[in-house]
């Protein structure tokens, strides 16, 4: 252990046996030593000691001259956008409705119904304008009234764009079909119309318990096969 003397301001060399038993001081007790360069008198007590080892433990890490040490780069915020707080969920959560249908109580019967299962439902006023929407705006589920602005289903503008839409998008979407012709929950009726379910709007007070059926049942026969095509880009 290396200490100087206060008198010479030369260094001066303590054994460890000496340096042990100053450290082994009690608190206001000190150890009177002689420089052997000038013979002056030095007190020694355990804290002047630790101090002295703290500053050689200090002044022997490596030092860079010349140059400067770069900062640590900062935090990756990447995993915020992933990020959701417990028990809440951000709108791009909330699956969307887009619904074709004129406002009456068959309308707020169907909305209503889509509400309770957690969707967000909007409403148009023409096909261009839902079209225009469906641009911009990820839509889980489309609702089309077949009479929609006094036309055939097989005259609709929309339900031809529906027809005709890319796969990739198309299977994102379930499109179901309301109209008088209609036979409620007939697969086969929606396959021949290009849509996931069809219902005649008679039993359209029972939209809700309708949906709750057909939807999940979808989603437990398609949802893998979505999800796996996602996975390889399709």
């Amino acid at each position: 252990m290396i200490a100087i003397c206060p008198h010479c301001q030369k260094k001066l060399n303590l054994s460890a046996k000496t340096e042990e038993s100053i450290k082994l001081l009690g608190p206001g007790k000190s150890v009177r030593l002689a420089c052997p360069q000038c013979g002056g008198a030095i007190a020694l007590d355990a804290t002047m000691v630790n101090a002295v080892a703290t500053t050689q433990a200090v002044s022997s890490l490596p030092k860079v001259t010349g140059q400067q040490i770069p900062p640590p780069p900062p935090p990756d915020l990447s995993g915020l956008s992933s990020f959701h707080a417990e028990g809440k969920t951000t709108m791009e959560d909330v699956p969307k409705v887009l619904i074709m249908m004129p406002s009456s109580s068959d309308y707020y019967l169907v909305a209503n119904a889509m509400e309770s299962m957690g969707y967000q439902c909007s409403f148009v006023q023409s096909a261009d304008e839902a079209m225009d929407k469906m641009q911009f705006i990820k839509y889980d589920s489309i609702i089309l009234y077949s009479p929609y602005k006094n036309g055939a289903l097989e005259k609709s503008v929309f339900h031809q764009f529906m027809r005709a839409m890319n796969m990739n998008k198309r299977r994102h979407i379930f499109y179901i079909l309301i109209g008088p012709d209609f036979h409620t929950l007939y697969d086969l009726q929606a396959l021949a119309c290009s849509a996931n379910l069809v219902v005649n709007e008679q039993d359209l007070p029972q939209i809700s318990i309708i949906l709750r059926t057909a939807i999940p049942h979808y989603e437990a026969m398609f949802g893998t096969i979505i999800s796996e095509t996602n996975t390889l880009g399709r």
